[in-house]
C-alpha cells in the first residue's frame, strides 16, 4: 500500500462526512491523516484483528465480509467512494467486527485510530462530534447487513 503525507483541512471539508464540522477539528484530523492507495485485492482487515485505523475512501470499492459457520466469508456489504471504512477502532476492545478487501483500487485518507481517540479525550467537543457522525454509519451499517442477512437466508445459494 502507498502513502504520502498530503491530507488537509480543506481536502477533508470536500468529504459529505465531515460536512459542517469546524475547521480546527478538521485540521487536527488532517495532521494524523495520510493519503494510501491500495491494489484491488488488498485486504484492509480481518475480523477480529485489532483495530488501530480508519479510512475515507476516495475512490474504489471495499468489500465488507463476515465469517459465517460453514460458509465462509460472506460480504454482507460493498462500500463506494465517499464512505468512511472502520468505526471498530472507537470502541473497545478496539477489534474488528468485520473483514474488508478491496473490490477495486482504491485510493484513501487513512487515520490513526489512537490519534484520533486522543484528540477526542482532549477535545470533548470534537468527540462528541465524532461520535455523532460514525453512529450514522454504524446504523447504516447495520441496516446493510441486517438486509444482507436476511436476504441470503431467503437464497442460500447466494454466498457472495
Amino acid at each position: 500500500m502507498e502513502e504520502t503525507n498530503s491530507v488537509t483541512a480543506g481536502a477533508l471539508a470536500e468529504e459529505r462526512f465531515f460536512a459542517g464540522m469546524p475547521e480546527p477539528h478538521r485540521a487536527a484530523l488532517a495532521a494524523i491523516a495520510v493519503v494510501v492507495a491500495a491494489p484491488a485485492g488488498h485486504r484492509f482487515f480481518e475480523e477480529g484483528d485489532q483495530a488501530q485505523r480508519f479510512w475515507l475512501l476516495r475512490s474504489g470499492k471495499v468489500a465488507l465480509d463476515l465469517q459465517v459457520p460453514g460458509r465462509g466469508a460472506v460480504v454482507v456489504e460493498t462500500l463506494p467512494a465517499s464512505s468512511m471504512l472502520g468505526w471498530s477502532w472507537l470502541f473497545p476492545p478496539h477489534r474488528w467486527r468485520f473483514g474488508a478487501v478491496a473490490a477495486a483500487p482504491v485510493t484513501a485518507f487513512r487515520f490513526d485510530g489512537r490519534g484520533v481517540r486522543e484528540l477526542c479525550a482532549a477535545d470533548l467537543r470534537l468527540g462528541h462530534d465524532l461520535l455523532l457522525r460514525f453512529g450514522a454509519v454504524m446504523l447504516d451499517r447495520l441496516e446493510a447487513t441486517r438486509v444482507r442477512m436476511l436476504d441470503l437466508y431467503a437464497h442460500p445459494e447466494e454466498l457472495r
